[in-house]
């Protein structure tokens, strides 16, 4: 899980930012990604593709990445920006957001001189690689995987007292059975993404829901 970072490095490589994204395929929600600049040689115990991972076994290795990691950075984009611009580009401007946002627990920022992110190539000035099926093939990028699946599962959770009748606790924006039953009952709410809603609700169904909850 270290090869990759280690062959950057022996290339004379810093400061090396590994970077991935979770909620892509969501209905609803943010697109979150993290930026994560790791101790050279650290390899944290159990951490690997987020997905593979249990609640329990994410929670855990996001404590630990969150106190041994050297900078860690999240970005977001929102459904609004998704709609406007396209999942792929909203993408990375999260990706981009979270590079841009690395510091330290002091809050001291900094920019990296290499980038590993999975499967994708994002348009800035740094060094950068792009590695597919990289969160179970790299371990910093596994770790950005970690630190961005919890953060983003958090805030959903979080929004589910606001909209309960999408039980966005359980599903976390992704389209599940219950998810799109409650979309053609109860119609959308402003966390949704109309570009992915269309082969779900009818013209007529598509829109906000009104009152309290979109106060």
């Amino acid at each position: 899980m270290l090869a990759i970072e280690n062959s950057i490095y022996e290339k004379g490589y810093r400061h090396i930012a590994c970077i991935d994204e979770v909620g892509r395929g969501c209905l609803a929600g943010n697109v979150t990604a993290c930026a994560v600049i790791m101790p050279k040689g650290l390899q944290i115990e159990g951490v690997n593709d987020s997905k593979m991972l249990s609640r329990k076994n994410r929670e855990a290795r996001f404590s630990e990445i969150y106190e041994k990691a050297l900078f860690i950075g999240i970005g977001t984009a929102s459904s609004q920006e998704i709609d406007l611009y396209n999942i792929k580009r909203a993408t990375h401007m999260a990706m981009i957001r979270a590079i841009e946002s690395l510091s330290n627990k002091d809050g001291m920022k900094v920019k990296p001189d290499f980038v590993l992110i999975d499967a994708e190539r994002i348009p800035i000035d740094v060094h950068q690689m792009g590695v597919i099926k990289g969160d179970s093939k790299c371990h910093g990028i596994a770790a950005a995987s970690i630190i961005a699946k919890v953060t983003r599962d958090k805030e959903m959770v979080a929004l589910h007292e606001a909209y309960p009748m999408y039980n966005f606790k359980k599903n976390v924006g992704y389209g599940t059975k219950e998810h799109i039953e409650a979309l053609r009952l109860y119609g959308k709410c402003e966390l949704h993404r109309n570009t992915f809603l269309k082969k779900i609700l009818d013209k007529n169904e598509q829109m906000t829901l009104p009152g309290s909850l979109n106060e």
